[in-house]
């Protein structure tokens, strides 16, 4: 399920909720509205609003720390490839064909990360760029000198470093949200606002405040989905440093 389609379930829930609290007030007794009711009613709802604000604030904060980490990690991958490059380069003519298969990676991964096609997922298998064949080659560079050995095994340890890197972030591809949980906190959210629309006189004015917080409610749990997904959605990560540094490689 997309963050978007996630959003607005929470959404829905929310409004409904609001909806059959409105709905209720009119079929419980006089009693049941007392405002010594009402009192009891908002010292729980008030609880359970602190508890499903701090829980919604940390997610915020934990997505966001995942997204510019991985982000991070994208900018150090890009950093290392134009290393790799220098160092071929240093290295001498014999580097050409290890440089050209630098460059076909580089353009193969940026391809995978961000497919042209919105249908299309992202590919994060390092396995899928060609990383293995780049470090054979290099490995296969037969050094004639102190310092193209040095050289070589530099490059090499860089070329280690790219494939760790796209590792980590395959590793990190999947939601770090479990469905269950957020289950539960459409279930906090639903019952918060029917608690809102149950004491909550039925005019409009009401009712468009009620959507209105719903619709907040719901655009922070998609801004957390969204931040958890860095590579897919409408806050991916940007594939500038690659592309820059794509574009002055084997110069």
């Amino acid at each position: 399920m997309t963050a978007i389609a996630t959003a607005a379930i929470v959404f829905a829930c929310a409004v409904a909720g609001a909806l059959l609290g409105m709905f209720l007030s009119r079929l419980l007794p006089e009693g049941h509205l007392r405002s010594d009711s009402k009192d009891v009613v908002r010292l729980g709802m008030g609880l359970l609003a602190t508890i499903a604000g701090m829980v919604l604030g940390l997610l915020v904060a934990s997505a966001k720390g995942s997204y510019d980490a991985q982000s991070s990690e994208l900018t150090q991958m890009a950093a290392n490839v134009a290393l790799l490059d220098r160092l071929l380069a240093h290295y001498g003519s014999e580097s050409k064909d290890a440089r050209d298969l630098l460059r076909m990676s580089v353009a193969r991964a940026i391809d995978q990360m961000w497919p042209q096609g919105r249908s299309q997922a992202p590919e994060l298998n390092p396995a899928a760029t060609g990383g293995e064949p780049l470090y054979d080659k290099i490995q296969a560079l037969t050094p004639q000198s102190d310092a193209q050995r040095f050289v070589r095994a530099d490059a090499l340890k860089v070329a280690t470093d790219i494939g760790r890197m796209r590792s980590l972030l395959f590793a990190q591809a999947g939601s770090s949200i479990p469905v269950v949980f957020l289950v539960i906190l459409i279930f906090w959210l639903s019952v918060l606002f029917l608690s809102f629309g149950l004491f909550a006189p039925p005019n409009a004015t009401v009712i468009v405040a009620l959507m209105v917080s719903a619709l907040s409610v719901s655009t922070a749990v998609l801004l957390i989905l969204e931040l958890d997904q860095p590579f897919t959605g409408l806050l991916q990560v940007s594939s500038a440093p690659l592309r820059a540094t794509l574009a002055h490689l084997g110069q």
